[in-house]
């Protein structure tokens, strides 16, 4: 029985693999990649980049900020205790499916009004977060508060968070291939006290 069972767990799972796969699929195929290209030149001449993102999101705008890191970028997670104050030259990145998290607008009005230019990455281009954003990047996925799975049929925005991290190492994978840095010389810039 036991085996029974396990076999149609990896069943459901393989299915339930198939079913992200195939998003992600469908998220590829509407993305606007030359719209995504205009904020490299942003990202270069920026003196210090500043993340922000909520919740699950916000693991993921984790994962971006040590990648741009490991470039030689100068990163910041907003909010955490060691993040100095945003300035003209700087540039904030604000992730928001929704474009209306309260703590990420209050993050992009400061940025605004310290001259910061901002980048935001959401489902909503009309949304608050994309007013005031410099760039927006739409990822035309499901936000967390959908649940009648037009788009998705996962929960609660997995698929923009998913999105949102392998569109973020395309871009990475891309800067890096611009750059002259070898796979050694990223190494370098890798954690080593863990």
């Amino acid at each position: 029985m036991k085996n029974r069972n396990n076999a149609n767990s990896r069943i459901s799972i393989q299915k339930a693999y198939d079913i992200i796969i195939n998003e992600h699929v469908n998220l590829y195929h509407s993305l606007n990649f030359e719209n995504i290209e205009t904020i490299e030149e942003a990202l270069k001449n920026a003196d210090r980049i500043f993340l922000i993102g909520a919740g699950r999101t916000g693991f993921m705008v984790k994962a971006a900020t040590m990648r741009l890191m490991h470039l030689g970028y100068q990163v910041h997670v907003v909010g955490e205790t060691t993040t100095p104050a945003i300035g003209k030259d700087d540039l904030l990145i604000a992730v928001s499916g929704s474009g209306t998290t309260k703590s990420i607008i209050n993050a992009a009005e400061t940025a605004s009004k310290n001259e910061a230019q901002i980048v935001c990455f959401t489902t909503n281009d009309s949304s608050p977060l994309a007013q005031l954003s410099n760039y927006t990047v739409l990822i035309p996925a499901a936000g967390k508060q959908e649940h009648k799975n037009a788009i998705s049929q996962q929960y609660a925005g997995s698929l923009f968070e998913q999105g949102f991290l392998l569109l973020f190492d395309a871009l990475i994978q891309y800067l890096w291939k611009q750059s002259d840095n070898s796979a050694e010389q990223l190494w370098k810039m890798h954690a080593n006290m863990e």
